[in-house]
């Protein structure tokens, strides 16, 4: 990092080239193809005629996700987690967070007894995965609401705030934004938030890889993180035709 640039030629307040194509795939509800940086991920949403055994009989919905990472997402093969005859702490993590955001997002007390599946899978690494997870798991949700909306499956549109997520860090006394994975692996604090359209928290996520930081600090890093996930709600908006 020289001057006021990354490596990368961003600023440090500065997201990563985002793109979300939707409808990437032939036989889900709703899919995009997410591209944050050089992070690629799937995400594929299915309308199941069922729910948990503790909502039965209430008449609502829910949302669940599940999370993956193909094994040449990153520069050196992982093994498929089906091979270790277990999922991983980390995986089991992120998709309960990426559930969580979607509840938060939705009112899917509207949805009648069904199950929202959220599918991510990470065909391309490069930090941010759990994020870019999230903020297309946004845009594919909705597109799956829109489609049971338009086959008469629901006869309302269920109330929603668009939903984003970003990653952060502080290096040499620098709060970035938006980590790629080299910044990523090198961040003396590493932050994930997930925030609403309203600027309402949803997810705070925050460690100290190395120095701890100050309350002060935080707020620098929240006011830095709302900008980025403004502008990354922006980008959802205008792909979803939303004012």
């Amino acid at each position: 990092m020289q001057g006021n640039l990354r490596l990368d030629g961003r600023k440090f307040d500065e997201i990563r080239k985002t793109t979300i194509e939707r409808n990437y795939l032939k036989y889900p509800e709703g899919s995009v193809l997410i591209t944050q940086g050089d992070t690629k991920v799937i995400v594929a949403v299915t309308v199941e005629e069922s729910v948990p055994r503790f909502l039965m009989d209430t008449g609502t919905g829910w949302i669940t996700a599940e999370y993956n990472m193909l094994p040449r997402a990153t520069q050196i093969r992982n093994q498929r987690e089906r091979e270790r005859q277990r999922i991983k702490g980390r995986t089991h993590e992120i998709q309960r967070l990426i559930g969580r955001s979607m509840r938060a997002a939705f009112n899917f007390d509207k949805i009648g007894e069904r199950t929202i599946k959220v599918d991510c899978d990470v065909i391309q690494a490069d930090g941010g995965t759990r994020c870019a997870s999230i903020t297309g798991a946004f845009v594919a949700v909705f597109d799956a609401l829109n489609y049971m909306y338009n086959e008469q499956m629901i006869y309302e549109f269920p109330d929603y705030k668009v939903t984003a997520a970003i990653s952060l860090g502080i290096k040499n006394d620098k709060i970035l934004l938006d980590l790629n994975y080299e910044e990523d692996s090198k961040v003396d604090v590493d932050f994930n938030l997930v925030v609403n359209e309203d600027l309402e928290l949803i997810e705070v996520q925050g460690t100290a890889e190395g120095d701890p930081f100050s309350r002060e600090r935080l707020n620098e890093i929240l006011d830095i993180g709302e900008k980025g996930i403004l502008d990354v709600i922006n980008i959802q908006k205008k792909i979803l035709n939303l004012k």
